[in-house]
């Protein structure tokens, strides 16, 4: 089957929540939820992206929604290869064979997911896959200069997982990849309504309050919500009232989680580096770094200096375009194939 694709080099941010695509020449393409609608008999693909998001809890028993990655790497090769396809087919301005992608995986990648990864881009259309540490990308979208011998602490938050590196000399010193992030979050919070409440709420649902009133510390004005879901015990649909102060309570847990990877991390790091993060401090991007307080709760925690990079969501594919760009000058940070 010949699958054509666009001329032009590609950066891939497969994440666990959202896909986004740079392109070489026009920066970020496409960004779009990691999520598809298929025929649950045949596996054709309906609906990927927005699209598909949209039809979340509203389908019939034929009509099977699934995010095709779990915890940062893929859980169902086939769908995840036709969504891929489709999200670069969809930014393609001609027909013609890509060359090079560049695709951001977790630091914590088994040899089998990073296999699945290239094969996923090889049988796309690209001739040439590149695959870069989250971690690493995210840096260097925010402008780190991470060639240096200079010590930088990165904390990014995606959906899957929670990616902790510092970096010097072009290269991961210590890392820590966790699979606690935003859809953790989002599952401690249905959770909380489920157990607390009696109330069954749907993931969107969940997303919009960890989104609207999320927090990490207490806030200076307190906030409330209706939450709208259906309740446990009569079954009839039924509306409640909550405050941040209850969505602080159910984030908690994956909150401490992620704060005590940080400082695990910082256990770990050698002396001279350490010196180096006292005095530039942690940077935190993805998804995640966006709940409130978070980097205030990181700030107490460390006693570090804690800075949210500009535009979190969108500092891995960023990153990933700048190695694309520049292949020859960042060929040392990608990581190395034992394929070939």
């Amino acid at each position: 089957m010949g699958l054509r694709l666009l001329s032009n080099d590609v950066a891939i941010d497969l994440g666990t929540a959202n896909t986004l695509i740079w392109m070489k020449g026009k920066g970020i393409v496409l960004n779009e939820p990691s999520i598809v609608a298929f025929d649950s008999s045949t596996k054709h693909i309906l609906a990927i992206g927005n699209e598909a998001q949209a039809m979340v809890g509203k389908t019939h028993k034929e009509i099977k929604i699934i995010r095709p990655l779990r915890d940062g790497a893929i859980d169902d090769f086939e769908i995840a290869e036709g969504m891929l396809r489709s999200f670069i087919r969809r930014v393609s301005s001609n027909w013609q064979p890509a060359r090079k992608v560049v695709v951001s995986v977790p630091s914590g990648i088994t040899e089998v997911e990073k296999r699945a990864v290239r094969d996923s881009c090889e049988n796309a259309g690209a001739k040439e896959v590149h695959l870069i540490a989250e971690p690493m990308a995210s840096a260097i979208g925010i402008g780190m200069n991470v060639h240096e011998a200079v010590g930088n602490m990165i904390v990014d938050i995606g959906g899957g997982t929670t990616e902790i590196a510092v970096i010097a000399l072009s290269g991961i010193v210590v890392d820590e990849s966790i699979r606690i992030a935003g859809d953790e979050m989002t599952i401690a919070i249905s959770s909380y309504f489920r157990k607390n409440h009696n109330i069954l709420i749907g993931e969107r649902t969940a997303e919009m309050i960890k989104c609207s009133v999320g927090s990490a510390v207490p806030l200076d004005e307190e906030i409330e919500i209706e939450v709208k879901g259906r309740d446990l015990v009569s079954g009839i649909p039924r509306m409640i009232v909550a405050s941040s102060i209850d969505i602080r309570d159910a984030l908690s847990e994956p909150v401490k989680q992620i704060v005590d990877a940080v400082l695990t991390l910082l256990e770990r790091t050698p002396p001279e580096l350490s010196s180096d993060i006292f005095d530039r401090g942690i940077m935190i991007a993805g998804g995640g770094a966006l709940l409130k307080g978070l980097d205030e709760r990181l700030r107490r925690e460390t006693n570090l200096p804690v800075h949210i990079a500009d535009d979190p969501l969108t500092a891995v594919v960023r990153g990933a375009g700048k190695v694309l760009e520049n292949i020859s000058e960042y060929s040392s940070v990608l990581i190395k194939s034992t394929r070939y």
